[in-house]
């Protein structure tokens, strides 16, 4: 088996049914974001392991919004006061980590979440989108349905990401993420891909909702651009305090 193009032809496939399945979903989460926006708030966005990339992929990227914050799994090291080695590889599966890492972020009523988890079921990504909800905040979330559908939660609660959002997007990744069967097991994961799609798709659909509402986007220039320092500085202050600014 030629693994390269077989990926290819995998990944060719599945972002073109994202294109065409989860198109309504991804509008409406932009239209989320759009509002949040359009009200002064900020969109959230949180997610770990690689899940995480879909959170990074949101907020603090170039020819992205300027009013997104990520939510990491180390913030009670790098914002908070815990020392490095006080932190839990497995994090992720405690609940309580969701309350530590919350408490570190300014939330205000007019916010919007995104939460990226494939499998959507460790414990401080349910307790995080529970969090959310108790605040009564839209949740878009990302997450493989073919994965979350096939496991128990293992939060307290026995939900699931999915089972809490107001959105969900499916990333389309399969059960264990990775999309291609060798004699040496399954390989080549496939939903960083996806999930990066859908995530710059909200994003160009808020962007188009904001224009269309007569407000200038306010997006982040590449830092590596002359004159971009000076801009992205200038729309980060309006949001001072609200946005993680930095790639920690």
């Amino acid at each position: 088996m030629d693994l390269v193009t077989a990926f290819a032809d995998e990944a060719r496939r599945r972002t073109d049914e994202l294109l065409t399945g989860q198109l309504p979903a991804i509008r409406r989460a932009g239209a989320l974001i759009a509002e949040a926006v359009l009200a002064g708030g900020v969109v959230h966005a949180y997610g770990t392991g690689h899940s995480e990339a879909a959170a990074l992929e949101l907020a603090g990227r170039a020819g992205g919004l300027i009013p997104a914050n990520r939510l990491a799994l180390r913030d009670p090291v790098v914002l908070g006061s815990a020392k490095p080695g006080d932190f839990d590889p497995l994090a992720e599966r405690d609940p309580s980590t969701a309350h530590r890492v919350l408490a570190l972020h300014t939330i205000v009523p007019a916010d919007v979440f995104m939460i990226a988890s494939n499998s959507g079921g460790n414990g401080s990504t349910v307790e995080m989108a529970r969090l959310v909800k108790q605040r009564s905040l839209p949740l878009i979330a990302i997450t493989s349905m073919a994965h979350t559908s096939a496991i128990t939660s293992r939060h307290p609660s026995g939900e699931r990401l999915f089972e809490l959002a107001d959105v969900v997007i499916d990333n389309l990744a399969p059960y264990g993420d990775a999309v291609l069967e060798t004699e040496h097991g399954p390989v080549c994961g496939i939903s960083s891909i996806t999930s990066a799609l859908a995530v710059q798709l909200m994003v160009a659909e808020a962007i188009g909702l904001l224009g269309a509402a007569g407000m200038v986007p306010p997006t982040y220039l590449s830092a590596n651009i002359p004159g971009a320092d000076a801009h992205n500085e200038a729309l980060q202050a309006r949001y001072a305090g609200r946005i993680r600014i930095g790639a920690l």
